[in-house]
């Protein structure tokens, strides 16, 4: 039997075998898509909405600065200040303890008094709304202090944001472009623990008994695999543009070379793992640990940039940080093959899978030797 109806029969044998197995299914497909939609949901909710705040003001003493300020308050939109006046500040602080209002404004008691209160619950004392609240506060202070003095603003800001892909771009692109890395990088992961199974009841030493090639089987199976992946991407691409209204700019070249380097890499790391497993739950615990760690190290769900300084250079040393960037670099900002940055990143791909296959392979060896004396 040549080569190629070797190849044949045992993709076609794998393709049975995976799609015979229910835990394949649910684990290569539905449970990537049930990942995908439950962090859409949490993480690109509410990111497109405008910031909007709840608030109560507290004017005991109602004097000019406090009614000047009030003005000043009332005209901001994004301010909703509940029951739509001034309220006491025993009824202030329990709407804050009671998470009814995001914070509460208490306004100088009197005309010369010039220092007013911003009251917020110790629990989101360091949240994104409490440091928003307090910028705004603090524009309003600068305002009123030239305002004292008759000077008028000199300087001010203009708001303008570039992007290297279409300005539709939103946070649900980013999100979408980590998970679809992600899950393709599990499926590697994860997929070699058929190995093990193979390996533990001797199978694979009948099968080198065989006239059967070990690198037409080896073949066979990440071809296979290859296939789940292509299905992988396809389906949540779908769901995050016609669900989510994810946008996507696709440069199918840079895709295409980026998907299957990356793909390839993270089969190699799953046969890294099943070289050294000797059983199904030590490989599925080293696969665990290894996805989770890289799961909030690489960019999947935030940036790497915002990460702390000291957590970076590990994040710039995953396999995922490059396969994520790759995918998010050829289907949201549509870069093309002749980037240095891409290449970059498929080089570490390719140096991380090199590495793992070359050691797993030297492993499998080694325990055949051992296993012959």
């Amino acid at each position: 039997m040549n080569n190629f109806n070797q190849f044949k029969k045992m993709f076609l044998t794998q393709l049975k075998l995976t799609l015979r197995e229910k835990q394949a299914w649910f684990w290569g497909i539905f449970f990537p898509v049930i990942l995908m939609v439950i962090f859409m949901v949490i993480f690109s909710g509410s990111s497109d909405d405008e910031f909007q705040s709840e608030i109560a003001i507290v004017a005991d003493n109602p004097n000019p600065t406090s009614e000047m300020l009030l003005t000043q308050i009332n005209q901001l939109s994004i301010l909703d200040v509940k029951s739509g006046a001034p309220v006491s500040r025993d009824t202030a602080d329990q709407w804050v303890k009671d998470k009814e209002v995001d914070a509460a404004i208490v306004l100088p008691e009197s005309a010369e008094d010039t220092s007013f209160v911003l009251v917020v619950n110790k629990e989101d004392e360091q949240g994104v709304t409490t440091q928003a609240l307090s910028a705004i506060l603090d524009k309003l202070v600068q305002q009123a202090n030239l305002a004292a003095v008759g000077a008028a603003s000199t300087f001010d800001i203009q708001f303008e944001s570039v992007t290297s892909g279409s300005n539709e771009l939103n946070y649900t692109d980013f999100l979408l472009t980590g998970m679809i890395a992600l899950s393709i990088a599990q499926g590697g992961m994860f997929g070699m623990v058929d190995l093990v199974e193979m390996r533990r009841k001797g199978l694979i030493k009948r099968l080198r008994m065989t006239p059967a090639k070990m690198g037409i089987f080896g073949l066979s199976d990440m071809v296979m695999r290859l296939l789940f992946s292509i299905i992988q991407i396809l389906l949540l691409s779908l769901i995050g543009v016609f669900i989510f209204g994810a946008n996507l700019f696709i440069n199918f070249p840079s895709l295409i070379v980026v998907f299957l380097i990356g793909a390839l890499s993270f089969n190699a790391l799953g046969y890294l793992f099943s070289s050294f497993s000797t059983t199904q739950n030590a490989y599925m615990g080293v696969a665990n640990i290894v996805s989770f760690l890289m799961m909030f190290l690489s960019g999947v769900f935030f940036p790497v940039e915002t990460m702390p300084d000291w957590l970076q250079p590990i994040s710039n040393l995953l396999p995922l940080t490059y396969f994520a960037e790759g995918l998010r670099d050829s289907m949201v900002y549509e870069t093309g093959l002749f980037s240095g940055t891409l290449w970059f990143g498929i080089g570490v791909l390719v140096v991380w899978g090199a590495v793992a296959f070359i050691i797993g392979s030297w492993l499998y060896k080694r325990k055949s030797i051992i296993a012959v004396r």
